[in-house]
């Protein structure tokens, strides 16, 4: 199964995105994916990091409080008597990594990255990932 497939058989909710535009977005995606790092898992890899720019633009269901790229940076929201807070996925994410942490799509890559991607940590640099 392709990237295109994968995001539009289990990601319902870039359902109302049209074709064209999820094709976009993955010809964006692919050049950051190495196949030879991914191998089998090169295709989920892939949908995983498309769905995760997608839903950064904006794309897909809203929150209810705008964009997720609203949300950076936020903490909590309140509307009359509700209160909701949110808890900050990045702990552990390095500052690259840390906007992976802000979708459930990135949080997938990153998982999935470390199970292909072993880095190599010398003196205290870490290579690789």
């Amino acid at each position: 199964m392709d990237a295109f497939e994968i995001i539009r058989k289990t990601m319902s909710e870039f359902k109302e995105v049209d074709d064209d535009t999820v094709r976009v977005f993955i010809s964006l995606a692919e050049p950051l994916i190495s196949k030879k790092r991914f191998e089998k898992l090169h295709q989920q890899a892939l949908a995983y990091m498309t769905a995760h720019k997608m839903k950064m633009s904006g794309l897909g269901k809203n929150i209810g409080i705008g964009t997720i790229g609203d949300t950076i940076g936020l903490s909590s929201v309140s509307e009359g008597e509700t209160s909701v807070s949110f808890s900050n996925n990045q702990t552990g994410n390095t500052a690259t990594d840390a906007e992976f942490g802000l979708t459930v799509y990135g949080m997938q890559y990153l998982q999935l990255r470390k199970h292909c991607i072993v880095p190599i940590i010398s003196a205290g640099v870490e290579y690789g990932g």
